[in-house]
């Protein structure tokens, strides 16, 4: 019995070192390259301040609680950067039909986005990453369009 307990012990601490091994290692997420909960507040609150100084689409959020779109930007970000927040707003296609969006307004978003992320200092490799991941939802937001 005393073996078992030696062997468990063995096995313990070396499962322990390995997984400590790789931890400094480990990539960091892409949340965490967007600088976590505080960095992506800040590219939501840039995001918003460039779309409000834009002529091309400030008119799409003119009925728009910005409080409400800031939080739910804010969880949809950092869940699709695997971030610990899980989005719980509509479907990019039920929250953007009826928006009459053209490709214009959809490009002037990507470009607000882009030089939000640019104010932050967000490095170009995470930029893309987040880019890449919100590309495949243009089919969602310009359903109806």
């Amino acid at each position: 019995m005393r073996r078992f307990y030696r062997i468990a012990a063995i096995a313990i601490l070396i499962g322990g070192i390995a997984g400590c091994a790789g931890q400094p290692g480990a990539s960091p997420s892409l949340y965490q390259r967007l600088g976590g909960e505080a960095g992506v507040h800040d590219i939501v609150t840039d995001f918003l301040i460039n779309v409000a100084d834009d002529p091309r689409i400030v008119g799409y959020f003119a009925h728009t609680n910005i409080d409400y779109l800031a939080g739910s930007l804010e969880q949809y970000l950092c869940d699709i950067s695997d971030g610990p927040c899980t989005y719980q707003g509509p479907s990019m296609a039920r929250a953007h039909q009826h928006m009459g969006l053209t490709d214009a307004s959809f490009n002037a978003l990507v470009d607000n986005l882009q030089n939000a992320m640019m104010a932050q200092n967000i490095d170009i490799g995470a930029r893309n990453a987040l880019l890449g991941r919100l590309a495949p939802k243009y089919s969602d937001v310009m359903r109806d369009q």
